[in-house]
């Protein structure tokens, strides 16, 4: 069954929303905004852009759950970073230190996602890594909430068109009125996104045209530099979008002459009457992040990723929260029948006993009895002895849990725990910390615990994953008994 997805991307100049099912449009609408509503991709009247959303879909019944959004790239950096080949465990915290060294903004003005690339050099790790500005995302994310909307994923407009062009290499020049994007595709990466914000002293995009061919080549000849042996050349097809793209007598200007085939960048085949396919290209690439699925064979983008923070990410179901309040419920129930059949035990010993002593007696007439009555008083007290054992094995096993447990908060000083989950030999246990050092600190003091006995209370302690930046480092952890 084909797959629905829908996506909402809202520009400086409107707001665009799409259904897709499989690679069927199912919906689409577009709202103009008022100028000044959204500059360079920052919602400046959060309260009046809600309001817009909101209507956007209640005229088109589209679904507010499950949304996929783009963010506009204003301000955005991307790089394919090379590091040490390197566990999933600690890769966080290494992007995140390379990040400090080579991006000029600080990282507390950021928000950064990155995706695991294959690995061409032994030794070694690729990575794709984007950052893009905390107030956009902020601003964003609030409008959307005001608007009854929480979004699940979310993406850069620049890396959504790149997800369209069905091709190992391609070059994508999006131009608008305000910003012009030249993306270069190669190898099915971007291995070259340039934003440029043109000038707004010029009325119409055709006094930009010189502008922008400068930076189209500008963009090539830095590609071209550092790929000396597949250079592009007038074999890529060059794909337009944005206001050029209704301009095809513009496009050989850009390229300057120079035998590059140009072609508007495509939407799905098969699109609804009266739609514009060009207004909702990012609109599709957003689809695309979860319907490359259903066209596999394809030559599309590899990266894709969800940059939505991890602050803004809905929290998923674990099934932890329900196995482990079920699982003391049954725990307690079985101690108290236990407890209910020794007394009951108890309490059926304490009565044969006494009609033994009656039938005493009169041993001659009641013999037969007194023996059967015996046989039932050894069965009885060999149930409640079992019992017995049972409930103090229990007893023991909570003691060694709670002790456990205990121990495990007591030594969290320098970390703050969020959930720990005790199943049979082994705990995990997630938290937050302000400082890495805390979280290995914490390690050490665990892995060095011991019980009552002298022995150490884990066999292993072991650090699942790191994550976070800027004093916030959230981890989990495995311990074994």
């Amino acid at each position: 069954m084909a797959k629905k997805v829908t996506t909402l991307f809202i520009r400086d100049t409107g707001i665009y929303l799409l259904v897709m099912k499989g690679d069927k449009v199912e919906k689409w609408a577009g709202l103009p905004l008022e100028p000044g509503l959204v500059s360079q991709g920052v919602v400046v009247d959060e309260a009046q852009v809600a309001d817009n959303v909101k209507q956007i879909f209640k005229e088109t019944g589209a679904s507010t759950s499950n949304v996929t959004i783009g963010l506009s790239g204003h301000d955005s950096l991307y790089r394919i970073m090379t590091l040490p080949e390197l566990p999933d465990a600690i890769l966080p915290e290494a992007i995140r230190r390379e990040a400090k060294r080579t991006i000029p903004t600080p990282l507390d003005e950021i928000y950064f996602s990155y995706q695991r690339l294959a690995t061409v050099t032994k030794g070694e790790s690729r990575v794709f890594l984007a950052t893009y500005p905390r107030n956009l995302v902020d601003a964003l994310i609030r409008t959307l909430r005001k608007a009854g909307i929480r979004p699940q994923v979310m993406d850069l407009a620049p890396l959504a068109l790149c997800r369209i062009p069905d091709g190992p290499r391609s070059i994508i020049v999006n131009a608008r009125l305000d910003h012009l994007d030249v993306m270069v595709m190669s190898d099915r990466l971007p291995q070259v996104i340039r934003r440029l914000v043109l000038p707004g002293e010029a009325e119409s995009l055709e006094e930009r045209l010189p502008l922008i061919a400068e930076e189209f080549n500008r963009t090539l000849a830095f590609y071209n530099s550092g790929h000396m042996e597949t250079p592009l050349d007038s074999t890529v097809p060059t794909f337009f979008s944005g206001d050029l793209a209704d301009k095809p007598e513009t496009w050989q200007t850009v390229v300057s002459n120079a035998g590059y085939t140009v072609s508007p960048l495509p939407g799905p085949v098969g699109l609804p009457e009266g739609m514009n396919a060009n207004d909702f290209l990012v609109n599709f690439g957003l689809a695309l992040k979860e319907l490359r699925s259903e066209r596999e064979g394809a030559d599309f983008s590899l990266v894709n990723f969800n940059a939505l923070p991890e602050a803004y990410v809905p929290p998923s179901f674990s099934i932890a929260r329900v196995l482990v309040p079920v699982g003391l419920a049954v725990g307690l129930g079985l101690i108290a029948l236990a407890v209910i059949l020794i007394l009951t035990g108890r309490a059926s010993i304490n009565t044969l006993s006494s009609e033994v002593r009656v039938a005493e007696t009169s041993v001659s007439q009641l013999q037969v009895q007194v023996s059967n009555l015996n046989k039932q008083i050894k069965s009885v007290g060999a149930t409640g002895d079992e019992l017995s054992g049972r409930l103090t094995t229990t007893e023991r096993g909570g003691a060694t849990i709670y002790a456990d447990l205990d121990q495990i908060v007591k030594l969290a000083t320098q970390v703050t725990l969020s959930k720990v989950s005790y199943t049979g030999a082994s705990v995990t246990l997630s938290g937050s910390a302000s400082s890495v050092n805390n979280i290995f600190t914490y390690a050490r003091s665990l892995r060095s615990s011991k019980d009552t006995l002298g022995d150490l209370r884990f066999s292993k302690v072991w650090i699942n994953s790191i994550g976070g930046s800027g004093g916030s480092y959230s981890f989990s952890m495995l311990l074994t008994k």
